[in-house]
Formats: C-alpha cells, structure tokens, sequence
C-alpha cells in the first residue's frame, strides 16, 4: 500500500489522516516525527526519558512482524508524518495493546482520538476481545481521550506508577 492507497480517516478538526502501514523506507522520517512529539509523550510512549528516539526504539515500528505486530502512521495533506500507532497482540490474539504517538502542533485536533478508533476497528477485524493501552498514571490527556472512547481503568499489577485502560468488543 502506498501513501497514494492510503486509507482517509475523519477527524473532529477536519483534518485530513492519510494512514498507511509502516515501513523501513520509513525510518528516516519516523526519528525525525519523534524529535516533533513533546518531550513527555515520547517518555510516555517508550516509558523512558530521552532527547530521542533510538534507532533500536524505530526499528520495531517499521519491521513490524504483520502477525503479532502492526504499525501504521498518518501522514497530513503535505505528506509529513503526525502520527504513529502501534499495535501488538497477545499470543492468543484475544488482546491488543496500542500505542499512539501525535506530533506536537498536531495535538487537540483529533488525530489521536482517529488513530484509537482505526487501531480499535483492526483488532476488532482481526478478533480481539479486547484492546488495552498502558499509560503512566501522569498521561492525563492520554487517559481522557482513552475514557471518552469507552475504555475503562484498572490497576496495573506490579506498578502504581502505571494504569490500563481497557475497551472490550
């Protein structure tokens, strides 16, 4: 699939997100996305603090394994990335975790909230009773944009610091 058999999706803004899945001809772009995504969604994404994103970290997002691994990023109306999502599925394929990340002077616009929706129809599609997402308990943007599409919280064993969010199908 090329950026031109990209899928459309709507956004409450208006903005146009062209997604696609990723790919290693995408890297390049991807470490130049995240030096754009602020400072503390990076650290909320990977879970650690860095000026940025290594390319360890971008590999896994563009040789995604298209079995127990997606990746998908959206690409505004000039062709630039402004958000990437990640989703992974649990052995069985009854579980999703996403994960999604929105270029700083993209965020408030509905990016995030039509990347959730479109990673939550794919699992669906492919069978997944359920989708979680991981956030630090401090992500309250992400945490309320995960709320108002239907997730619920639960306690994530082992770490207070942490919370999953989780909507069922």
């Amino acid at each position: 699939m090329s950026l031109n058999d990209a899928i459309t999706l709507p956004t409450r803004s208006g903005t146009r997100l062209d997604v696609r899945p990723a790919r290693e001809t995408d890297a390049e772009a991807l470490s130049q996305f995240f030096e754009q995504v602020t400072d503390d969604d990076r650290r909320f994404r990977f879970f650690a603090a860095a000026d940025r994103v290594s390319p360890q970290q971008i590999a896994p997002i563009v040789k995604a394994d298209h079995y127990q691994t997606e990746s998908w990023l959206g690409f505004s109306d000039r062709g630039e990335i402004i958000a990437s999502g990640v989703l992974a599925y649990d052995d069985e394929g009854d579980t999703g975790e996403v994960a999604i990340s929105v270029r700083a002077d993209h965020k408030g616009q509905g990016v995030g909230w039509a990347m959730l929706d479109f990673l939550g129809r794919q699992a669906e599609q492919r069978g997944c009773k359920r989708v979680i997402a991981i956030e630090s308990r401090e992500n309250s943007a992400a945490i309320e944009v995960e709320r108002d599409k239907g997730f619920i919280p639960e306690p994530f064993i082992g770490d207070p610091a942490l919370v999953i969010l989780s909507r069922t199908f």
